[in-house]
């Protein structure tokens, strides 16, 4: 661990500004918003969303970042943190439902609401669209070209596979959890199916990677190693990885969708319970 962290940091500005911003115009939001609501914004949709701006920090900024072109599995923990773990977090903070809230009246009816009702919008996050774009990134980075293309590239890395990486995530992600305003929401079931079948392509990339007799990237086969498992053991860890966070995180969000569902139910339920006795109180008198 001493060795990792003493080797090479990579702070890149154009990642640090976009942190900076995002925070910045998240918090600012929520400040705006409070003064035209009473009521308040949830601590854990701030929490979230912040958290998941600073776990892009911790993968794209300093040691895992400067040694993702060394170790394959440093860049698979990259891949991994942002698609599974970032996006569904940012969602979690509801920035959608924050702008909406933030604006004005005005602008919220000549522009927000219907941009976010928009055909485009709808087209972007039905859940099917938005599973096969997920599926083809995580497929075609890792089974073309594409990976050692962007890996001997910095500005390929940096404004292509990386934003690609977070934005099918986040358009995953957006229909299946979370309070965003969207023109429509898939059924509970759709969702939980929809986590699930998710496996299938992040598992057979696992396999892939895992039980490869060679090194798929070249990135990595001449990558110097002052340290560490050889280039196909290093790859071995990477798929094994893989396999492991799957299953993990895949079912803790699917575990998040279910208790969503829950109390959508028990609220649905009370709301009728209501109903039922405001009915019964004129017969009662």
């Amino acid at each position: 661990m001493g060795a990792f962290l003493a080797g090479p940091w990579q702070l890149d500005l154009f990642t640090t500004v976009n942190l900076v911003l995002g925070a910045a115009a998240y918090l600012v939001g929520v400040r705006v918003r409070r003064g035209r609501t009473s009521r308040p914004w949830p601590w854990y949709r701030t929490l979230t969303f912040l958290t998941g701006l600073a776990l892009i920090g911790l993968v794209y900024l300093g040691p895992v970042a400067g040694w993702s072109h060394t170790f394959f599995w440093a860049h698979m923990a990259q891949h991994l943190v942002v698609m599974m773990v970032v996006a569904p977090l940012l969602v979690l903070g509801a920035p959608l439902l924050l702008l909406q809230e933030a604006v004005t009246q005005d602008t919220r009816r000549r522009l927000v609401d219907p941009a976010l009702g928009s055909v485009v919008v709808r087209w972007l996050t039905d859940p099917v669209v938005t599973w096969l774009l997920f599926a083809v990134v995580l497929l075609g980075v890792h089974f073309t070209g594409f990976y050692d293309w962007a890996m001997g590239n910095h500005d390929a890395e940096l404004f292509v596979e990386r934003p690609l990486f977070l934005l099918a995530a986040v358009l995953y992600y957006l229909p299946l959890i979370g309070s965003n305003p969207l023109p429509r929401r898939p059924a509970p079931a759709v969702k939980l199916l929809s986590l699930g079948a998710m496996m299938i392509p992040e598992a057979l990339v696992g396999a892939v990677v895992y039980f490869s007799p060679v090194v798929l990237y070249r990135t990595f086969a001449v990558a110097p190693r002052p340290f560490g498992p050889d280039a196909l053991a290093d790859q071995q860890l990477s798929g094994a990885i893989m396999w492991a966070v799957v299953m993990v995180v895949d079912t803790m969000w699917m575990m998040v969708v279910a208790a969503e569902w829950f109390t959508a139910e028990e609220e649905k339920a009370r709301r009728m319970d209501a109903e039922n006795a405001a009915e019964r109180q004129p017969l009662a008198r």
